[in-house]
């Protein structure tokens, strides 16, 4: 970041970042350094849905487990095969059969609609177009019902959502977010493994600006 040019600091609305210490210390000593930066952290969203979508995704492994052991093979296959996408989906995208479908498997699982639920409701929050304030508000009320309920998947991302949330709820001042670097990378990454054999630095650089250029 040092390298930025001091007539483009004062440009910067917002970096942002995963949840690891080491780049947010990195951005906090930044901005600390340069009066001219009024830029502020914001913890990328998709790593944050990534966190809660796991927590919710290791409670679904336990619970298929549970009725695999309690519920017969042909009730089993009627009642949770087939369900790892349909859980993983937002509700909203979901047809009417999937959901009936959904219906019948937690009427098994109360524990896994608990948690379904309030996942699609901190997803919600996410995809609203809410103040920085009104995010704050929101976000608390989802914490505080948490933990007024008997899910405990999501007790150890309640900790990294009290460590983060300033920078969390950052991400509501311009939305901004790390998709299109994260994508970037990930083509990069595809496009070096494609290109193995080659030797001449000057052709790989030749061939990944070519690529990338149609990105």
């Amino acid at each position: 970041m040092n390298s930025i040019p001091a007539r483009l600091r004062p440009t910067i609305r917002s970096l942002c970042t995963d949840m690891w210490d080491g780049y947010i210390g990195a951005i906090n000593e930044f901005i600390e350094e340069h009066d001219d930066v009024t830029a502020q952290l914001v913890i990328d969203r998709f790593h944050v849905a990534k966190n809660y979508r796991d927590a919710f995704d290791t409670l679904r492994k336990q619970e298929m487990r549970r009725l695999k052991r309690e519920l017969t093979d042909e009730e089993y296959a009627e009642v949770a095969k087939g369900m790892l996408w349909v859980l993983r989906y937002n509700h909203r995208r979901l047809d009417k059969k999937t959901r009936k479908r959904l219906r019948l498997l937690f009427r098994h699982s109360p524990a896994l609609h608990k948690a379904y639920t309030l996942r699609e409701e901190l997803t919600a929050i996410f995809n609203q177009r809410l103040s920085r304030r009104q995010a704050r508000k929101r976000l608390r009320r989802w914490i505080e019902k948490i933990k007024r309920s008997t899910v405990s998947c999501y007790n150890k991302f309640l900790n990294t959502l009290h460590k983060y949330f300033d920078g969390i709820a950052n991400y509501f001042s311009d939305r901004a977010n790390s998709g299109f670097v994260e994508g970037f990378n990930n083509k990069l990454k595809v496009l070096t493994r494609r290109c193995f054999g080659v030797k001449r630095i000057d052709t790989l650089a030749r061939r990944l600006r070519l690529d990338a250029m149609s990105y």
